[in-house]
């Protein structure tokens, strides 16, 4: 047995070969990750067999690996969008204010200044 090749097929020693049939498990399900999979650019899409979800992978660069998944490709697609939203939020450079820095939270106040007195004036 061992170091032999074999055929595919259901077969024991001294018995004719038969064809199995092959079996495509949860076949829509994989063609619509395959088909989110090519129309999602930045995301690799693959639907998992044993967890029975789907999953997408962020094929841009983050500070850390971005995996989502869900039961559904419309949920899926939904948590993609958020995620490309919350990540564009996140790189975006903060607000300038009129004056060329970075707005602040905190309300403005102007700091204390005792005023100067004036001389020579009558």
């Amino acid at each position: 047995m061992i170091g032999r090749s074999r055929r595919g097929g259901r077969h024991r020693d001294g018995q004719p070969l038969t064809k199995v049939y092959r079996r495509l498990w949860d076949g829509p399900a994989r063609s619509e990750a395959e088909r989110l999979d090519r129309s999602c650019q930045g995301w690799s899409v693959l639907y998992s067999l044993g967890d029975r979800r789907f999953y997408a992978i962020a094929a841009w660069p983050t500070p850390e690996p971005l995996i989502i998944f869900d039961d559904s490709s419309e949920g899926l697609q939904e948590q993609m969008r958020e995620a490309e939203t919350a990540f564009a939020w996140r790189t975006l450079p903060p607000p300038q204010s009129r004056r060329g820095g970075p707005r602040s939270q905190a309300p403005a106040a102007a700091p204390h200044r005792p005023r100067r007195e004036r001389r020579g004036m009558a």
